[in-house]
């Protein structure tokens, strides 16, 4: 990441600031200069003296509207998150409940097969939900869907048989595809590079309360054994799928839609935030009809595949821990309501970890080395957990902590750097959701490599889990070498003449892919 600019980048810098000044916000779509200003890095004193005179020019109080997005976009969001995340993974807490046997899955590999079904529609519909997404308002579609997840998970509060888990299941993945990938397009379209992670991490944090709320709530739910002649099992998807549906109805009057849509925000914030993000992204074409050709050219772009293997070798643990922590603490000799207390602090330390390490990264402006210590440390609690006897319970407790706090912080640092990385309503709108769909393959892996059979110590989970974070790591390097030459090309010029031969058209869509976009790393 380049700390400084030299006399002739800064002059460059400022002749862009002039040049864009000059601009008028309504005919930008028509206009490719946005990013002339910062083709070249700035320092943190330039982007700040630019961000205050456009705040100035359209007189807008910077702290206050950022605090008014901050808790129009990214709170209601973090809660629709964890409602999904929450619905997604209770069924670990049902089945320490005793939800199999009285199913009668008498079968090892039965339970793992309904989480697996889960992910079926969810990996194959995300990046047609985000076209939706981008068709139809965020709030129509995005409500809309967790009201449907919410009114699915009561229903499964009252299968009476394997069968009828199963289609819950495949319901429930179909109509949660839209959450995770349509989460974060929204949330890309919103902030700048240098103000995302914290974002972002705030965002992610709701997986790791959604699995701390998730205990607490099947703890409660211990009491209302036999209420209704119902089990307490089957308790925890009823009430947890009540409380969505009602929040999601709440949700479709309070989540926000896209910048150059919301009604939270008056016109001349619009105005500031569409040139803020202008600078750092170049023009997002958000009015631009949409083409299938310029979508389906994202996937020539090796960054994507990068980050989706990174992503991949992330979320194979992750749904690891999510899935099957519950049994691994179950496994210590807890009972049942214990484990469920004892599966809440490992949640509470990666939420609360995820949110402070995002600051430092945001503070720094930097990403990779942030990724590479929060893998180190899910390696290491997996290493511990693998590596331990069964009988050695508190070393065994403390990797669970390290491998939520390692991969509940990594991946929202990841999901940011390579997300970030891509510029215009396009290349956001396909690589955020195939860099989670091709992610999400890893949660289908997951759910086979921890089997019934295994326990005490899962070790083929386990391995596998160590094996694909360092695999993770290995791809992140990969990714931070390619976008370090590209930066070095494009600044020495050597893309600026193909760039010039596209039309007016291309070079206005180009995005990330015009040669004065800097990655950031």
């Amino acid at each position: 990441m380049a700390s400084s600019i030299h006399s002739e980048s800064k002059n460059e810098f400022k002749a862009g600031v002039e040049e864009l000044d000059r601009k008028s916000l309504d005919n930008d779509t028509n206009s490719n200069s946005s990013i002339e200003a910062f083709g070249i890095q700035p320092t943190k004193e330039e982007v700040e003296q630019k961000l205050t005179e456009l705040a100035q020019k359209h007189d807008v109080n910077r702290r206050r509207l950022q605090l008014k997005v901050d808790a129009c976009v990214v709170i209601p969001i973090s809660i629709l998150y964890l409602l999904a995340f929450l619905d997604r993974v209770n069924i670990s807490n049902a089945q320490v409940y005793g939800m199999s046997k009285d199913l009668h899955m008498t079968r090892d590999t039965q339970y793992n097969t309904a989480l697996v079904i889960f992910f079926v529609p969810y990996v194959l519909f995300e990046v047609p939900s985000n076209f939706v997404l981008k068709l139809l308002k965020p709030h129509v579609w995005l409500s809309f869907c967790i009201i449907c997840f919410g009114g699915i998970s009561i229903g499964q509060g009252f299968v009476q048989n394997y069968g009828s888990l199963l289609v819950t299941r495949f319901f429930l993945g179909l109509m949660e595809t839209a959450m995770f990938p349509g989460c974060f397009y929204l949330l890309s379209t919103w902030y700048r590079r240098d103000e995302a992670q914290k974002r972002y991490s705030f965002f992610f944090a709701s997986t790791s309360l959604a699995g701390a709320f998730g205990g607490l709530i099947a703890y409660g739910m211990n009491s209302l054994d036999g209420k209704s002649g119902l089990e307490h099992w089957r308790w925890i998807f009823i009430v947890e799928g009540a409380i969505t549906c009602f929040l999601g109805i709440v949700l479709f009057f309070v989540l926000p839609d896209f910048p150059e849509d919301a009604k939270f925000i008056s016109n001349n914030e619009r105005a500031y935030i569409k040139e803020k993000l202008s600078l750092d992204q170049g023009n997002s074409y958000h009015e631009g009809k949409l083409e299938w050709r310029r979508a389906a050219a994202v996937f020539k772009d090796v960054r994507l595949w990068l980050a989706s293997l990174i992503y991949f070798g992330q979320i194979v643990g992750a749904y690891g821990y999510a899935y099957f922590a519950t049994a691994i603490i179950k496994s210590f000799g807890y009972s049942p309501v214990k484990t469920q207390v004892y599966s809440i602090f490992p949640w509470v330390v990666a939420c609360v970890s995820g949110v402070i390490i995002a600051c430092f990264s945001d503070f720094f402006f930097h990403r990779y080395l942030f990724t590479l210590g929060t893998g180190l440390i899910a390696i290491a609690g997996f290493a511990i957990l693998l590596g331990c006897e069964p009988t050695m319970i508190h070393a065994r407790y403390g990797g669970c902590f390290l491998v939520a706090l390692g991969l509940y912080s990594a991946m929202p640092l990841y999901i940011c750097w390579t997300t970030m990385n891509f510029a215009g309503h396009y290349r956001k709108m396909v690589s955020t959701a195939f860099i989670v769909q091709f992610g999400n393959v890893g949660g289908i892996v997951s759910t086979f490599i921890f089997l019934k059979t295994d326990a005490p110590r899962y070790t083929r989970g386990l391995s596998t889990s160590v094996a694909l974070c360092a695999f993770s790591l290995v791809c992140a390097i990969v990714y931070l070498l390619y976008i370090m030459r590209e930066n070095k090309l494009r600044k020495q010029g050597a893309r600026d003449a193909a760039f010039e031969t596209l039309s007016e058209k291309d070079q206005a869509l180009a995005g990330d892919l015009d040669p004065r976009f800097i990655y950031q790393y």
